[in-house]
């Protein structure tokens, strides 16, 4: 292509990029589930029941409108 050899090359990034600082080192640990105690998605302080998936879907089937 021609001029492409014209052009300098584009910098190597240095240190850290600004927006590294604002990320947690480490994910909050995440709560029990209240019926099976197995891990959930949500982290410990979140507030209301808190269920894992399995025992969430189950909750769902039986509190939906059997007809």
């Amino acid at each position: 292509m021609p001029g492409t050899a014209d052009h300098p090359a584009a910098p190597e990034p240095t240190g850290t990029p600004p927006y590294a600082e604002l990320a947690p080192a480490t994910p909050p640990p995440c709560a029990d589930c209240l019926q099976c105690g197995r891990p959930t998605e949500y982290p410990v302080d979140r507030p209301g029941i808190v269920l894992c998936p399995v025992c969430e879907w189950q909750e769902a089937q039986r509190s939906a409108c059997s007809g």
